[in-house]
């Protein structure tokens, strides 16, 4: 099965949430040995809330990101829209 083409920001969006994602993991792991640290519950706080409006500024243009009820579908059904987030 062959995928569309998208647009050079739609890849640029999806490396900004992986960026901000790699930083939630690390920030969660550090949270769990040291869970007293308002400042890194505050950065924590801070990319989660980027993380939120990464994925609805991505899912607005580009469609769902995740299964499950953690995002919207459009109609018809697209979640067979490539391309899939593996091959980006």
């Amino acid at each position: 099965m062959s995928h569309k083409q998208l647009p050079p920001e739609f890849y640029q969006l999806m490396e900004d949430l992986q960026a901000v994602d790699f930083v939630l993991v690390e920030l969660t792991l550090y949270l769990d040995t040291h869970p007293n640290d308002m400042d890194a519950i505050k950065q924590f706080n801070e990319f989660a809330k980027k993380r939120k409006r990464l994925k609805k500024q991505i899912e607005q243009i580009y469609g769902p990101l995740q299964q499950f009820g953690n995002s919207y579908v459009g109609y018809p059904w697209n979640w067979d829209d490539t391309p899939w987030p593996w091959q980006i």
